[in-house]
């Protein structure tokens, strides 16, 4: 690496807040003039611009993703000692949300192409105590649900979507978010449409599972000092609010900027022996993340780390094998076989709208390096089917 030139970061808020900063301290600056910093116009707007985006009735706003995962569980009385289908390829809030509220989370492994729940396994981990089933749109690529809602009908389950990920994104002719299951996302800061700190939403189109989530954000209260259920406090803020507003006039265009990476990375990198994200038709995507499969993937990232390039691994231990749930009795190595693999083999690009095409110029060559010199006995993995591997893609 050229000790002058500059670091490829993984992801850059800076720029993204550099871009829209005199419409963010704004917005900041009438919240703080109004003196309404909790719930308000502010939320109430928010809230109001997100369910039209999505294409729900409601969005009611929470103080995180994790909040709105267990509100929704909550929501739909799910208590101490029920169960409930993850998968084990996710961030840890999925099971941590159903853990928190006294449930059992019930790992699944994941499919080997789109790395989403494996609907064929999902059936063998049923039992008389499960209760639902929360599928992920993970690295912001929307699941087919269909299936999923059949075996769940078939079984009087309740599907929750876990959308952390999936902002703006759709599969079909349907957002995510608008199907009218409780769908949660988070406004997690690095999220395609984040706020300035921890910030989360559900949206859903019941009425009174909207008023419920409102009880349960605010200590159970419909007015103050009057709590008709227990609750908690977790409510959106103002500011947080206000930020959100504003950075949802531009996810549309930010998203355009992720997929237009997403081509140009798959363009330079289709004859590479990697299994790339496919380019899915529509708005079936949003590239939250740009993930890619090597069998020799630490010493990939190795080589790019010397490059100057960050790089991410979503998720290094699936959730079944991580040490909080190991000690809870959870099936050990083994026992989930592709979500394992992924962890030892996936590894995320950098994928931010600012980067720019001299960034991905320099990740692509420093791969095909990788590829073409470190590394001549590189084989590509034969359990991968060919159409998963990389192919052209026009730009």
């Amino acid at each position: 690496m050229n000790r002058e030139e500059p670091k490829v970061p993984f992801t850059d808020l800076k720029a993204q807040l550099a871009s829209i900063q005199d419409e963010i301290v704004d917005a900041v600056h009438r919240v703080l003039s109004s003196g309404q910093f909790v719930g308000g116009q502010w939320v109430e707007q928010f809230e109001e611009e997100f369910a039209h985006s999505v294409g729900a009735t409601y969005a009611v706003g929470v103080g995180s993703g994790t909040a709105a995962l267990e509100l929704a569980l909550k929501a739909v009385q799910i208590k101490a000692g029920d169960e409930v289908v993850v998968p084990a390829n996710t961030f840890v809030a999925t099971a941590e949300a159903v853990s928190n509220i006294g449930a059992k989370p019930v790992f699944a492994d994941v499919d080997s192409a789109t790395f989403h729940l494996n609907i064929a396994l999902v059936e063998r981990h049923i039992t008389s105590k499960t209760r639902a089933i929360v599928p992920v749109h993970l690295y912001g690529r929307a699941m087919d649900l269909s299936m999923l809602q059949e075996l769940a009908d078939l079984h009087r389950l309740v599907i929750i979507e876990d959308a952390a990920q999936a902002h703006s994104t759709q599969y079909g002719w349907t957002p995510v978010g608008g199907s009218g299951r409780l769908t949660c996302f988070s406004f997690y800061p690095g999220k395609n449409l984040g706020a300035c700190g921890d910030a989360g939403a559900v949206t859903c189109n019941d009425r009174s599972q909207a008023e419920q989530l409102r009880l349960f954000r605010n200590h159970g209260s419909p007015e103050k000092y009057v709590h008709s259920i227990i609750g908690t406090n977790t409510r959106l803020d103002a500011i947080q609010a206000a930020v959100l507003s504003i950075k949802l006039r531009y996810l549309s265009d930010w998203n355009s900027k992720r997929l237009a990476h997403a081509k140009a990375y798959s363009t330079r990198l289709w004859n590479c022996p990697l299994q790339l994200p496919p380019i899915l038709p529509g708005n079936q995507q949003n590239f939250h993340l740009f993930v890619i499969r090597s069998q020799q993937r630490d010493l990939l990232r190795q080589h790019l780390h010397n490059h100057g390039i960050e790089t991410g691994i979503h998720y290094p231990v699936p959730l079944h094998l991580t040490p909080a749930y190991q000690k809870l009795g959870y099936p050990r190595r083994g026992s989930l076989p592709v979500a394992e693999v992924l962890a030892e083999q996936i590894l995320s690009l950098p994928m931010y709208p600012e980067l720019t095409d001299g960034q991905i110029q320099r990740v692509t060559e420093a791969i095909l390096e990788f590829v073409a010199g470190a590394n001549r006995d590189y084989q590509v993995d034969s359990t991968v089917p060919l159409a998963n591997r990389s192919t052209p893609v026009k730009m």
